[in-house]
């Protein structure tokens, strides 16, 4: 691991240049060089999920691992969703949410599938005995430098998996939520800015924005919360299955802090957003882990 403490308590973490390097989608954090960081040795766990069941869609690596372990840390169950090719990603989270005493329950799929997406949610709550949290984290994207170039089918598909899997997740999550649950949707600083190379993905993303208020404001009367964590540069598989070699090696150089966030500094916002303890006054709110940048939206 890299991310030591400085002399003046700041944290270190990897910065570009990084080396050159790809791969096709979606993407396997097992071989990213150098790894993510995920497990959070600076973060103690205070027992704010003691009792809880998550369900986090894309929980295999990348942000969604990251959440996975901090849940755990604070005393929840986890059930993840994740595509069956990532399986090597999954079995490491479920190692390292056990690490952390507490359950793991690994369901491969597609969140495109509205039947899967119900499917998930009723095995969680077989497995786990109910469910309070759940995470729309998976995502898909593919960069294009035209509209021209953006085929039909990679525009619906980045749509069905970012936004209508969203909505199936929800949908299918509602019923078995109770008062003081939290549903935290995974959105995208793309979706306040706009990417001209990630259209419909930065598409997806405002519109994940749109739903995580829509849906907070249908649910505040049933006492669930709905918030988004709107990221910028995050270094998971996402982004190094999606760019070319020579940006992967610059990746996130551009922000104040001159590189990309590790997922392990995403995570505590989604504990936050879990927790009653936290956030029980805070709903339809997305919040921006920019590097530094402040002038999103």
């Amino acid at each position: 691991m890299n991310n030591s403490q400085s002399s003046g308590g700041a944290q270190e973490q990897p910065k570009p240049p990084f080396p050159k390097q790809g791969q096709s989608k979606p993407g396997i954090e097992a071989a990213i060089h150098p790894r993510p960081e995920y497990q959070a040795p600076l973060y103690k766990g205070s027992g704010k999920l003691n009792g809880k069941v998550a369900l986090i869609t894309g929980g295999d690596s990348g942000i969604g691992r990251a959440v996975a372990v901090l849940y755990a840390r604070e005393g929840a169950d986890v059930a993840i969703v994740y595509l069956p090719q990532e399986q090597i990603d999954a079995d490491e989270t479920a190692r390292a949410i056990d690490r952390e005493g507490r359950r793991a329950v690994l369901i491969p799929g597609d969140v495109s599938d509205a039947a899967f997406c119900r499917q998930a949610v009723e095995r969680t709550v077989r497995e786990l005995g109910r469910l309070d949290i759940l995470v729309n984290n998976a995502a898909h994207q593919h960069s294009q430098k035209s509209i021209l170039d953006i085929p039909d089918d990679q525009f619906e598909y980045t749509f069905r998996v970012n936004i209508f899997g969203y909505f199936y997740m929800a949908k299918a999550a509602v019923p078995h939520l109770k008062p003081g649950s939290a549903i935290i949707n995974t959105g995208s600083i793309t979706g306040l800015e706009g990417s001209s190379h990630l259209l419909d993905y930065s598409a997806t993303k405002g519109a994940i924005h749109a739903f995580t208020k829509s849906l907070a404001q249908q649910l505040v009367e049933k006492k669930i919360r709905v918030n988004c964590v709107a990221p910028g540069p995050v270094w998971t598989p996402l982004n190094v299955s999606d760019k070319t070699p020579d940006k992967v090696a610059v990746f996130g150089q551009d922000t104040p802090m001159m590189r990309p966030a590790q997922p392990e500094e995403i995570a505590p916002s989604f504990v936050f957003f879990a927790s009653e303890a936290d956030s029980s006054y805070i709903t339809g709110e997305v919040l921006t882990l920019l590097g530094g940048e402040t002038t999103a939206g």
